[in-house]
């Protein structure tokens, strides 16, 4: 990639990032989000949250398989975006669709268990947003790398939050749940590989 590329890859990532909320707003505010425009705009931003984690997550397999490094530059702002269209979707049901009724909102919690893990995902999500930064990153040294684990226990919550939603039409979060599988698998095959050329070398 040369000096000219690298200069516009960041914008035109983030524009492209930043369309399917514009897209939405734009169908909210012309009146073609159906007779429920909530569930529509709640539908679409939490399905948003979860493609782009997937696809934070391809970034390191497309590095290794395809020599893909730029991937690598703009890895931070897809899961940035991930936690802003999860925030969307959060906002909308608190706001749109609970009226920040909190009773009522904890009930939810407490007794719909797709509510419950989508809460738990959100929440976990947040520690890795904080910790994003090359100075987090600095300060936490080894404990950075651990933390955003939970990079891959995120998506497997709203992989869980989106089946127990839709109930029978399962067919969008199995497809979901498939890329995670692949991606979880290319990640335990690389350290399964890393631990035993660590241990050849410690033989010989």
């Amino acid at each position: 990639m040369n000096a000219m590329q690298k200069r516009f890859l960041k914008p035109l990532v983030f524009a492209l990032c930043l369309l399917p909320a514009v897209i939405l707003a734009w169908q909210l505010y012309a009146g073609q989000l159906g007779a429920n425009p909530i569930d529509e705009v709640a539908d679409a931003s939490g399905e948003w949250t979860l493609r782009f984690l997937l696809i934070t997550l391809m970034v390191t397999p497309l590095k290794r398989l395809f020599g893909w490094h730029w991937a690598v530059r703009i890895r931070r702002m897809l899961g940035l975006f991930a936690f802003f269209y999860a925030s969307l979707h959060l906002a909308t049901y608190l706001w749109l669709d609970q009226f920040f009724d909190w009773g009522e909102i904890w009930l939810d919690i407490l007794d719909r268990p797709f509510i419950t893990v989508g809460m738990l995902a959100f929440v976990l999500l947040l520690p890795l947003v904080v910790t994003s930064t090359n100075t987090m990153m600095r300060r936490l040294g080894r404990n950075w790398k651990h933390l955003h684990r939970l990079a891959y226990v995120v998506p497997l919550l709203g992989v869980l939050h989106f089946w127990w939603l839709v109930k029978a039409d399962v067919l969008e979060p199995l497809v979901y749940g498939a890329v995670l599988v692949v991606l979880l698998g290319f990640r335990i095959r690389r350290r399964t590989s890393a631990n035993v050329a660590a241990r050849e070398r410690c033989v010989s």
